[in-house]
């Protein structure tokens, strides 16, 4: 009887990235709150006015917002247009005591100005495309993130854009992973998920994707090294 030699996994020949929590962090929730206020018209500050203890509680909360949306949005419909998007979040805010229709509106309406990539994002995505590898971004959002990457200096670092709202799927369904590989022309078994949500970011490995999962980090880095070191040189 021969045996087979064991085979190796194949070489990674692309790379898939989770946006939010992964790439970039939505910054210092302070400094969100405060920022609605101004975009609000109000004079002082959101501390001042609110309280200190009310003003961090309210921070502490939008921090973790979208945390509490399985309560209202189970199956991650708000990810599906920016009408469901909104509804589901002002159902969310509704739940927040204190907080006017006003200020919950400004709220919403600076969101993505205060997402910020993480430190290494971009020295590994660089350190990716200097290798040789394809790139895409495959995010749960119902809004359109263009905007975060332009100004974060991602945008042209990435072949493949794939967006719930626009591509109607929504992780950890398999259709919107199969949407970056064949936008990307690779394998599964060629390409390596990399996220922080273990439902929704896991639903790669169903496909033969293997997957690293980093959890949200509070600091400026997030550990991305580590996809540098899984891809080889």
């Amino acid at each position: 009887m021969t045996l087979r030699p064991l085979e190796g996994p194949a070489p990674i020949e692309a790379v898939l990235f989770d946006f939010h929590s992964t790439l970039v962090d939505q910054g210092d929730p302070r400094a969100w709150v405060e920022l609605a206020w101004h975009h609000a018209g109000r004079a002082g500050t959101a501390r001042e006015a609110l309280g200190a203890p009310v003003a961090d509680e309210l921070a502490a909360w939008v921090d973790r917002i979208w945390e509490h949306v399985l309560e209202v949005d189970p199956r991650n419909e708000r990810d599906l247009s920016p009408r469901r998007h909104r509804e589901v979040y002002d159902a969310l805010m509704d739940r927040v005591p204190g907080v006017d229709d006003a200020l919950a509106a400004a709220l919403y309406e600076v969101m993505l100005e205060t997402w910020v990539p993480y430190d290494d994002a971009l020295p590994v995505l660089r350190a990716l495309r200097a290798r040789g590898l394809k790139l895409a971004l495959i995010s749960n959002v119902g809004l359109d993130v263009r905007g975060v990457l332009a100004r974060g200096g991602m945008a042209g670092l990435f072949d493949a854009v794939i967006l719930s709202f626009e591509v109607g799927a929504v992780k950890p369904q398999g259709s919107i992973f199969q949407r970056a590989l064949d936008a990307l022309g690779v394998p599964a078994a060629r390409a390596l998920m990399v996220g922080d949500n273990a439902h929704d970011d896991a639903g790669a490995a169903r496909l033969g994707v293997r997957t690293l999962l980093l959890p949200r980090t509070q600091g400026v880095e997030h550990g991305l090294e580590l996809v540098l070191r899984l891809v080889g040189p």
